[in-house]
């Protein structure tokens, strides 16, 4: 079994082991992506989120 959650009326995460709630809503994994170094793809992912205005390099930082 996988750690799953889903978002509750209120926003806060509800963790379960359960695929889907009560409500039938889907649950999504609580588990972070795989990462592999030898990714083939990344170059086409950074040029995306760049496309976009997502990629978080680009961003301008917050002052501490």
């Amino acid at each position: 079994m996988h750690l799953m959650y889903y978002n509750d009326s209120n926003g806060k995460r509800v963790y379960t082991l359960k695929k889907e709630t009560a409500a039938g809503k889907i649950t999504e994994s609580a588990h972070p992506a795989r990462f592999s170094p030898d990714d083939k793809f990344s170059a086409q992912r950074v040029a995306c989120k760049k496309r976009f205005g997502i990629y978080l390099p680009a961003l301008p930082q917050k002052p501490m």
